[in-house]
């Protein structure tokens, strides 16, 4: 039998005194009708979040998530849904949707980008972003280069065009688009086509959708979408100027347009990520998905990774670990860029009769060799058909800190949920299980580091651990780890918020050993 890692969690509940996560409501209560949510969190700020729904909505957060500010977006091109947010390396952050522009009149007939530097709190009026009309731009998705590679700080994006948007003309298709800005929003390049084998414009298995970019640990980038060849991927490795041939994954069974009760509209559209961490998996492409290959009452999340950026894949992976036949859809997947972790969100029925609904986050720390599950959702809640939903949920991780965000409805009311997830520490992945060789301190990385890095260590034996941070005067700074942890490696994240730049010292003492390693921290 194969010798695998066994991996020692700690989930720190920044939460009552229930077992629950903290849940935190991120729209206001006069907002009945948000829906396709997503979330992001700032590199340069992490206690900065920043978050969006359909069809106009935009949420700030200054304090890691305990409370939010609602505000509504507006554009001379058109608010129109489709909320896509995120952060770049230097902190600003780009709000991508749908056009509805009031003159010449037509609706969706560009993707448009806004940005701000001021965490929302003002906008620029946006970019319109693949005009063509009477073409269509529908369902797109950004993702910025914060690696060290040559493109650093380039955005990137992908959607789908429809020559007519629901049209079941046979001379009517669909196909995946890119673009990229490489002067932070202010212009973006001339569109390309990515997808070899078009799909039809009904807006269900056949159309391709799901394009979701992702940056790999060299600047590579990375998409994989949906449609009437399955799941296919492409990848460029000059900063998105040039691209390959499309690489078939995997079918899709049942297509990514499913019926779910009490959901007039579900997708499991295919997201994809990829590990740009120091961890044992860095340079992994994953994609996760849902489909319902069990049979129409079962349906369930998938993940797949390539080792070798997306040439080659091995076999999906359920991501769910019930043992029942019962719904969990509208998946989203994120990677922490520090730790390397994988987190999916998704809506589960396991423990549920009928169509009461619960939230759920699943999380690999081995490269997605394995999920745990657990509920972290306050309380079940039962949707409506009569109630359009959206197309997707969200999460972000950064740090160990997590934020999946959802959608949950009272009544015929739709609100916006998040939940305060810390990751603190975790067995490293990748080694096998029983003891290390020897008592070690491993150097942290980055280093030097802004705003946080990483810290390794390894114990022959259990037993009580303190893992603090000194300044060059000896006084303690912070300490980290201070109690009784099994035998095995262990990593822990060191977000020294307040401290200045400077030279400081981590000290490891366990088992009457001691081992002092130095951190440089640049602001």
């Amino acid at each position: 039998m194969k010798n695998t890692a066994v991996a020692f969690v700690t989930l720190v509940l920044a939460a009552t005194a229930s077992a629950q996560y903290q849940n935190v409501r991120v729209s206001l209560a006069s907002s009945t009708t948000p829906e396709e949510v997503c979330i992001a969190i700032n590199p340069a700020d992490p206690q900065q979040l920043a978050a969006g729904a359909n069809i106009r909505f935009y949420y700030r957060s200054s304090d890691g998530g305990l409370t939010w500010t609602q505000s509504t977006m507006s554009s001379s091109l058109g608010v129109w849904g489709d909320p896509c947010l995120i952060f770049d390396n230097t902190g600003t952050l780009y709000y991508g949707h749908l056009s509805n522009a009031p003159s010449p009149g037509y609706w969706i007939d560009r993707i448009v980008v806004q940005t701000s530097t001021t965490h929302g709190v003002t906008w620029s009026d946006g970019v319109g972003v693949g005009f063509r009309s009477p073409k269509e731009q529908d369902k797109e998705w950004l993702a910025a280069d914060m690696t060290r590679s040559p493109w650093r700080g380039n955005v990137y994006m992908a959607w789908t065009e429809f020559d007519n948007y629901g049209s079941s003309n046979r001379s009517d298709s669909s196909r995946i688009r890119f673009s990229r800005t490489t002067d932070r929003g202010a212009s973006w390049m001339e569109p390309v086509v990515l997808s070899e084998r078009n799909g039809n414009c009904i807006d269900s298995d056949s159309t391709v959708e799901g394009a979701v970019p992702a940056v790999g640990p060299d600047g590579q980038v990375y998409v994989a979408w949906s449609g009437p060849a399955g799941i296919v991927f492409d990848r460029s490795t000059d900063g998105g100027m040039t691209w390959g041939r499309d690489i078939p994954v995997r079918d899709h069974p049942g297509g990514w347009d499913m019926d779910i009760p009490g959901i007039q509209r579900c997708n499991g559209m295919p997201i994809t990520a990829s590990d740009v961490s120091r961890s044992p998996y860095r340079g992994n492409v994953y994609i996760g998905w849902a489909d319902q290959r069990n049979g129409l009452s079962d349906t369930d999340i998938f993940f797949i990774r390539s080792t070798d950026g997306g040439t080659t894949w091995g076999g999906e992976k359920r991501v769910n670990n019930d043992l029942t036949q019962t719904h969990q859809f509208f998946p989203w997947m994120t990677v922490d860029p520090l730790t390397g972790h994988i987190y999916f969100v998704f809506y589960d029925r396991r423990a549920t009769t009928g169509n009461a609904t619960d939230v759920y986050v699943a999380r690999s720390t081995n490269g997605g060799d394995s999920f745990t599950n657990f509920k972290v959702s306050a309380s079940t809640f039962t949707p409506q058909s009569g109630v359009f939903f959206g197309d997707y949920t969200g999460i972000a991780a950064y740090n160990g800190k997590v934020y999946p965000i959802w959608m949950r409805m009272d009544g015929s009311a739709l609100s916006v949920w998040t939940a305060l997830i810390t990751d603190t520490v975790t067995t490293a992945a990748g080694e096998p299980a029983g003891e290390p060789e020897s008592f070690r301190l491993e150097q942290n990385y980055p280093n030097p580091f802004n705003p946080s890095t990483m810290i390794v260590y390894h114990l022959p034996q259990s037993g009580h651990v303190r893992l603090e941070v000194t300044d060059v005067l000896g006084r303690t700074v912070d300490t980290l780890v201070d109690g009784d942890q099994p035998a095995g490696p262990s990593t822990v994240a060191w977000n020294p918020a307040g401290l200045p730049s400077g030279v400081y010292f981590y000290t490891l003492v366990a088992g009457g050993r001691r081992e002092t390693r130095r951190a440089v921290l640049v602001r």
